[in-house]
This record gives structure tokens, sequence and C-alpha cells, in this order.
């Protein structure tokens, strides 16, 4: 154990949240099984308006498993999973740990260009997604190993009622796939278990890699994340831990993506694993999010404070009554001080008992490792590490630890640990290090401090990141797909202060010689972002310069162009000011 970790006063429990755990050593589908033995008839999931009991549950992963083993997947494929919270993707995430697969999961409104550098990064032979979608892995289907695509349809899992009411609203949006399309629908999918009259299940362990997620990790540039079998559970049983009040059966607003750390690990397999609930939430809107906190009473929910901070504006929180929460958790981005005394004021007010607690982590580590605790907090802190997990504070780089206060790079080690980066040894080697105490530390490339007490504070990140709504843009990434484009001889993208997603991205762009800074151009360039760039990492505006700041090595100077961007804002915010006080 380290010099720091030893010195916290809390070395066997903290108000009650044990310092070690006990972890299950099977896979991910047996955490499962165990408590559908145990709850059979509880509800282990809510999909508008539907209910599926821990029983129903567990048969449809089996007899999904059966389907996979059918058209020829064997242990160790990894299967892409491109799904909203829906399901299907529960249903398939848990049937590919079953039949010994990886679940390779990825955003669905990714663009082409990045589903299929996800594809064939992973070497998927598989993958699954809704029919909103499907021309886009159709598009680039060829260029990869993908052999089976199935369909789904979210009105598939819907009530009679709700499903006639979606096909006269939603699903008419939705064009219809060819006849012939070489794809596998998901009930005909389905269907194909019944073929398989072979053992289906493969036994895998604790060690053994079940998850892909995607990351920049410490460079910028997109990797996979293998994450393991006792990751996941470990993780399961680490939040449970550090939340004494959870009690089977407890409901979790389950809005946080799939393809998230925070909604996979947290939302999800969290709660199943443990005997919770998952309100499944497909598609998030601010007004969605309300509803369902009232009407199924929830307990726990999960998100980024640019929810938090649209629920506070909402008018039909106005006397809603949210005395049924037990725990309310913001991560993926700083918690403002101000937004916090906002939101916990919103709390009392619509009578919660309770406070919203801020955590930390990163998708190395599945997500969270650090959480505020139920009985006490410290303004500006992200809270002590969860059970068996350990966070120090080095001089950026090295394994030099620092004193209390002082401030250095963040590093993590515990059983949410990652496996590796995918196709990056040398990477993997950068950001996993064995020390001297024995434990491999990630190091994280954010900078925080501790105090004397093991409380963390977050101070920044070391790494060039922009996080909007909660998502991860990596500039880089965003700068080669515009320098690609022949109009374009140079880009720089940063992220604006925004008051609704914290950041929003804007591109600056020297153009070609002979290229015109026009409207025209201005749309083209927006085209090609469409078609290579996610809908969330859309820059808002491209703004044309006849030349880029730059640093004495010649690099773009990013933090000049952020200056300028910040201070252009202020003066427009004045300005508007002004003019509202002569009004």
């Amino acid at each position: 154990m380290s010099e720091i970790t030893a010195k916290t006063p809390w070395e066997t429990h903290l108000g009650g949240v044990p310092m070690h755990l006990d972890y299950f050593e099977g896979s991910m589908f047996e955490a499962i099984k165990l408590i559908a033995d145990k709850y059979p008839d509880n509800i282990a999931f809510d999909f508008m308006g539907r209910h599926t009991t821990y029983k129903r549950f567990v048969s449809q992963v089996e007899q999904c498993a059966k389907s996979l083993k059918t058209i020829g997947v064997r242990e160790g494929d990894r299967i892409t999973i491109a799904m909203p919270n829906c399901p299907q993707a529960i249903f398939m995430f848990y049937a590919v740990n079953l039949v010994g697969g990886v679940a390779n999961m990825i955003h669905p409104l990714s663009a082409e260009r990045e589903i299929e550098f996800y594809l064939n990064e992973s070497g998927s032979v598989t993958a699954i997604t809704l029919d909103q979608f499907y021309n886009k892995f159709e598009n680039v289907r060829q260029n990869t190993k993908v052999v089976n695509i199935i369909v789904a349809s979210v009105k598939d899992e819907l009530s009679k009622t709700i499903k006639a009411g979606y096909m006269l609203t939603e699903g008419r949006k939705i064009g219809k796939i060819p006849a012939d399309a070489p794809v596998i629908k998901w009930h005909d999918f389905m269907r194909l278990g019944k073929h398989c009259f072979y053992n289906y299940s493969v036994k895998r362990g604790a060690d053994d890699p079940a998850v892909i997620l995607y990351s920049g990790g410490t460079t910028g540039t997109t990797k996979g994340i293998v994450l393991t079998n006792k990751n996941f559970n470990a993780l399961g049983a680490q939040v449970i831990a550090a939340n004494p009040m959870f009690r089977p059966g407890d409901k979790m607003l389950a809005a946080m993506p799939l393809f998230h750390g925070f909604g996979l690990g947290v939302c999800i397999h969290t709660m199943l694993s443990q005997g919770g609930r998952c309100v499944l939430v497909p598609r998030f809107t601010p007004k969605s999010y309300a509803k369902l906190i009232t009407k199924y009473k929830c307990n726990f929910i999960a998100g980024v404070p640019t929810l938090y901070e649209a629920l506070l504006r909402l008018p039909t929180m106005e006397g809603a009554d949210l005395s049924s929460l037990k725990g309310v958790f913001s991560g993926g981005d700083s918690l403002s001080i101000e937004l916090k005394r906002k939101l916990d004021k919103f709390l009392y007010d619509h009578r919660a008992v309770i406070q919203v607690r801020e955590g930390y982590g990163t998708t190395e580590t599945v997500t969270a490792c650090c959480l505020t605790p139920p009985h006490m907090s410290k303004t500006g802190s992200i809270g002590v590490p969860f059970p068996d997990t350990y966070i120090k504070i080095v001089e950026p780089g090295t394994d030099r630890e620092l004193p209390y206060g002082e401030e250095g790079e963040i590093l993590l080690a515990g059983p949410t640990v990652m496996k590796e980066y995918m196709n990056h040894p040398d990477e993997t080697s950068q950001t996993l290090r064995t020390h001297a105490d024995g434990l491999t530390w990630v190091y994280t490339g954010d900078l925080g401090t501790m105090d004397a007490e093991g409380f963390i504070y977050f101070r920044g990140r070391a790494k060039r990141m922009i996080i909007t709504s909660g998502y991860n843009v990596y500039p880089g990434q965003l700068e080669n797909i515009l320098d690609a484009h022949e109009y374009v001889q140079m880009s720089c993208v940063i992220g604006v202060p925004d008051p609704y997603k914290i950041q929003k991205v804007k591109a600056f762009v020297k153009l070609s010689e002979g290229v015109y800074a026009n409207e025209s151009t201005r749309e083209e360039l927006y085209s090609y972002c469409k078609k290579n760039i996610a809908k969330y990492a859309m820059p808002y505006d491209i703004e044309f310069r006849d030349d880029l700041p730059k640093t004495l090595v010649g690099k773009v100077a990013y933090r000049i162009l952020e200056e300028e961007e910040t201070a252009r804002l202020e003066a427009e915010k004045a300005k508007n000011e002004a003019a509202e006080a002569v009004k």
C-alpha cells in the first residue's frame, strides 16, 4: 500500500462503508443468473411501459445466446453492439458474455467512418443495431470482417398500446429496410436459437476479457479499452458497498448510454447484478427524464452536470415529489460548486432528504472509482476511493508521491483497472505501471490534490480534451478529419464555454489556396463533417482564418484561440447586459 493511502484514517471502514470486499469470481452473466435465481419474479427493467422480470430476462438472454451459437459465434469473438438503452441491447450484451464473446460497445449515432473503424479495430464478426441506423452499417460492411448484421426495432419491445402511438409518430420517420437486405431481423434471429441443441454456454473466468469501451486514453487517439468480468462485477459490489441504503428492488433511472462506462457499469450492470431495477431510457430528453423520475418513484439517478442543469430549468418539475430518492450521482465532468448548491436546494425544495454526490473515474477503470461518502462531503471534493481502490497524487509521469495538498497527476489502482488498450501495447505500458508497492497504477493524465483525510480534489485535465454534455471529444481526431478535406490547409478545434453543455465544439480553419471563405465552402465542410463525425462531436461553428496562431515550436496555439473566444463571449455578454439595463 502506498504511503499516502496508508495515512487515510479508514483502513477497514468509512462511516459504515467497508474498505475491503470479497468479489464474485465468475462471469457477468453468472452474477446476473444468481440474482435471477434469488428473485425470479422481481422486475429487472422497465422499458416504455413494459416490465421484464428477472426470470424472463435470463430466459431471453439464454435464447439469444443459442441464436449467437447457431450463426457461428465462437469463444473470443467480438460482437459490436450499437444500440440505445433498450431490452434487445441488454439481452445481447449478456448473451455475448454467456457464449464467451466480447461485447464491443459503440455509440449508435457514430458516423460511418467511425463505425468502420470500430468494426475493424475490434475485428467484429457480428453487429447489432437499430433499423434506423442500418444504412450506415451496410455502407461500410464490405470494408470489414462482419459476417452477420442483426437489426432490431424499438417497436418490437413495446406494449400494444404504446406501439400504436410509436408507429404513428417516431416509427413513421424510419425508412424501410429492403426485403432482400442481407440482415437478420431480431425476431428471426431469436427464433434461430430453437435449432441449437448443443452446449451454448462457455465457462469464462474473472480475468477473461468481456467488454470493449472506447476512449482517447492519455494521447487523445481513439483506443479500445479491454475490460474483464471482474472489472464489472467488482464495480457493482463497490457501488453498492458505498451506498448502504440500497435494497434489492430499488429503481435506477438508466439514462446514461450503454457505450459509456457510467451507463453500462453503474446504471445497468451494478443494478442487475445486485437485484436492482433499471428504468431504461432509450433517448434522453430532460422532459422525459423528469417524467420518469416521478412516474417510477426512482430511488437512484445518475447523470452528467448538463443533465442536472437542464432538470433545474424544467417547469414540469414544479411541485414534483422527489422524496423517493436515496442517491443522486454526478460524474463525467466537474460539477461546479454553484451548480451543486442549486441542485441541493432543488432537491430539498422537492422533498428529497439527500444531496447530490459527486464521483470521479476513467473508462480505464470502467467508470467511477471515487465518490463522495453518503454521510459527509467537502466543498469542491470528488470524494474518496471505493473499497479496495487506491488513489495517489504523483509528480506527473513519475512514481514520486507528493505531499497532501500539492497538485500532481491522479493515479488509480484497484480491481476495476482495465486489462489493456486493444492493439496498443506501447500505450498500455505507458498508462499501466506496476510500482514498488506491488499495485498496477493507471496514469490518468488528470491533475488533482488529496487532503490529509483522503478526500480528492480534481483540478484539471493534463490531456487535451473537450467534454460536451458528458461526452469526451478529442480535438486531434476532429482536426485530422478536417485536415483531410481538400478545402482545408490547417484546422484547430477547441471547446467553447456553454451554460448548458459545459463546452461546445468550435473549429477554426485556414483554407487551402484558391478556396473562398464563403457560405458555400462552410456548408461543404459541414456536410463532410456530418459523414465523418458523431453528432455529439459536431462543431457548432466553423470560423475561417487567414492564419492560425503558432507556438514557438510551430504547433497551432489552441490556447490562444480559447482565450480569444472566451474574451469574445464575455464582451458579448457584457454588451447584452448593458442593452438590457437600458431597456
